[in-house]
């Protein structure tokens, strides 16, 4: 099946409803959509060359400052999802968003969308600080617009 993403070219990990993620009401928990996308967050860091170990070297780290969801449809156990995400703005000094996009790969159908507002924080002290010049480097906003 072809996945109708929001965006173009997201940056995607794949996820498999394991039974301890289903909730009292028989579906995925919606702590887990937002787990599903640290995890494609930090996945999608690591890919550009800034990974947990790089962050921590440098003592810097994007922290969440603020985030919106839509919970659109359930998930269950056993569905195959696909989670994207892109970068959607950076002011290439202290503040960058990323939008995210659960789709079903079976279905096709879209069950999340969310948008996460970051700071960069010095990770030793947690106040925020100007990004350095390699995460303006390698979080590369898309600039498409739909």
């Amino acid at each position: 099946m072809i996945l109708k993403w929001d965006r173009t070219k997201p940056f995607t990990i794949d996820v498999i409803v394991r039974p301890d993620r289903i909730d009292g009401y028989g579906h995925v928990s919606n702590h887990c959509y937002l787990a599903w996308m640290t995890d494609c967050m930090f996945a999608h860091s690591a890919s550009v060359g800034l990974d947990a170990s790089t962050c921590a070297s440098i003592s810097r780290g994007m922290a969440v400052k603020d985030m919106r969801a839509e919970f659109i449809s359930p998930a269950y156990e056993g569905d195959k999802l696909t989670v994207g995400n892109w970068i959607i703005y950076s002011d290439r000094k202290l503040r960058a968003s990323r939008r995210f996009q659960i789709i079903n790969s079976d279905s096709g159908n879209t069950v999340a969308r969310a948008e996460m507002d970051f700071i960069c924080t010095n990770l030793e002290n947690g106040r925020p600080v100007k990004m350095p010049e390699i995460f303006k480097e390698r979080y590369v906003v898309d600039s498409e617009e739909k």
